[in-house]
């Protein structure tokens, strides 16, 4: 993998990711739900655990 894929891989997951935590927010927003109840969806998705360690093995990953 080159330096661009790895910058253009690290953009699209980080922002796949604010996505999914802003729909998760708006739903939890439309059901009316605490806001401690929507943090605590946020970190235990799944998902959104997965985005994290893939963002986080990509910068770690030495840069070509």
């Amino acid at each position: 993998m080159d330096k661009q894929d790895l910058k253009l891989s690290k953009k699209l997951i980080f922002s796949y990711k604010k996505r999914l935590e802003k729909e998760i927010f708006e739903r939890s927003m439309k059901l009316k739900m605490p806001h401690n109840k929507y943090e605590e969806i946020i970190k235990n998705n799944n998902e959104l655990i997965n985005l994290k360690k893939a963002l986080e093995e990509l910068e770690t990953k030495p840069e070509y």
